[in-house]
């Protein structure tokens, strides 16, 4: 790629964020179009830099601002004082956003599968784990409410979920996440990155996610290093008797290739041959700005779609479950 070529990708890269940060974020959809014209910012790109660069570089820079060394309101300043480091950080950490928001999403659909048996969790991708601990958050509805925990998440059920589910009950027996990148919450370093990706002018969702990290610090969740396509046979095979193996994950999947997730696909057909297990997965749907959350269960591969959800879990449509 050629000098010419690399600008006008990285140029576009932040125009098209800027775009989905419209009506979410003023602050970084600004942000984005302005750095898009900043000759300073090609600078700071990694080699082959993607589409989620803007991304890295804004959780850089919200990294300084968290941490005291720069502010919102002088931007050129923290490009020009810490160029090193926004690189650095650029090149070294992916997206993590691990929104806790999604449990509210994610909690009918474990109701829905839950066959009476405590869950054996494994989350694909769980960043810090906030996901894992869902059982330990409470929820509302505009039909009920679920469990008991000092963080309530809710949102906007545009179609709630049934009342007679959230009287179901659900407990777990194990929960295991695999992640290339896993987050320490529990230590000063961990906690502030995961808040870096956070964006700087979404203080509700700060303010969320610094609850539920109180949440996870009380009883961390077991988080593998690892690719989770090489390591989910060996994973699956590790059951807990007795237990319901359930796996799943919220927008991971989207960043394999065909040829990683026909693995993935593989291995839980395996292991379904075994023991009956079901996958939670949220599939993107192309030009809609939600996902809808589906539940396969193995061994026949039956499919069904639960719901559908913004990215952030801002809002849900229940789905008739089975159709």
């Amino acid at each position: 790629m050629s000098t010419k070529q690399f600008r006008r990708s990285v140029h576009e890269h932040f125009l098209r964020q800027a775009g989905w940060c419209d009506g979410r974020s003023p602050l970084y959809a600004s942000l984005c179009r302005r750095l898009a014209a900043d000759p300073r910012v090609e600078a700071l790109a990694p080699p082959g830099a993607r589409w989620d660069f803007p991304l890295r570089l804004l959780a850089g820079l919200h990294y300084l601002a968290l941490d005291g060394r720069a502010t919102w309101d002088d931007v050129d300043a923290a490009l020009d004082g810490h160029a090193s480091f926004l690189s650095r950080f650029a090149a070294e950490h992916e997206v993590q956003t691990n929104e806790v928001r999604r449990s509210w999403a994610l909690l009918p659909a474990f109701l829905v599968v839950a066959d009476g048996r405590p869950l054996d969790l494994l989350e694909l991708g769980p960043s810090a784990g906030l996901n894992l601990v869902w059982d330990r958050y409470r929820y509302a509805y505009s039909t009920g409410r679920w469990g008991s925990g000092r963080l309530e998440l809710t949102g906007d059920d545009r179609v709630p979920p049934p009342p007679e589910l959230l009287a179901r009950s659900v407990s777990v027996a194990r929960r295991r996440g695999v992640d290339r990148s896993p987050i320490d919450v529990t230590s000063a370093e961990g906690s502030l990155l995961l808040q870096s990706f956070v964006w700087a002018d979404q203080t509700e969702r700060l303010a969320r996610l610094r609850a539920a990290i109180d949440v996870v610090r009380d009883e961390p969740p077991q988080l593998i290093r690892g690719d989770y396509v090489e390591n989910l046979p060996s994973l699956l095979a590790d059951r807990v008797e007795g237990a319901q193996q359930v796996v799943y994950e919220t927008a991971s999947t989207q960043y394999l290739d065909r040829d990683q997730r026909a693995a993935l696909d593989d291995a839980m057909r395996q292991a379904g041959r075994d023991a009956p297990l079901t996958f939670l997965t949220t599939r993107s749907n192309r030009g809609k700005d939600y996902y809808t959350l589906e539940a396969v269960s193995w061994p026949d591969g039956e499919r069904r779609e639960l719901l559908d959800f913004d990215f952030h879990g801002a809002w849900l449509e229940w789905r008739r479950a089975g159709r």
